[in-house]
């Protein structure tokens, strides 16, 4: 990963409380997991920022570098790296999720 890819994955991931590297948009989500982590954030009816990775191929390579994770979607909430899909969905149904984006957006 360039220097500059880091970069701009600090800066999305820093800027925006809640951010997601997915598969499309959160309007048009191109895969299922994308598509569920979009259905649990509109469910908890909270803001977030989404970065489509099959517009931009060194960002698609360069989140898996930088989170350590091999697959998309990925998550970051407050600057920390969450998980994806499997992840928030467990998250979510033990009410986790929603106590972790709360703080998040309070502080």
């Amino acid at each position: 990963m360039t220097p500059e890819t880091k970069q701009r994955i600090d800066d999305l991931v820093t800027q925006n409380k809640i951010m997601i590297f997915m598969k499309g948009n959160k309007l048009m989500p191109q895969c299922g997991f994308s598509n569920n982590v979009v259905q649990i954030m509109n469910a908890l009816g909270v803001p977030f920022e989404t970065l489509d990775v099959l517009a931009d191929s060194d960002i698609r390579q360069g989140i898996k570098e930088y989170s350590n994770w091999p697959t998309i979607p990925q998550v970051y909430v407050n600057g920390q790296f969450v998980g994806g899909s499997d992840i928030l969905i467990e998250l979510y149904q033990s009410g986790e999720l929603q106590q972790m984006v709360e703080v998040a957006l309070a502080s």
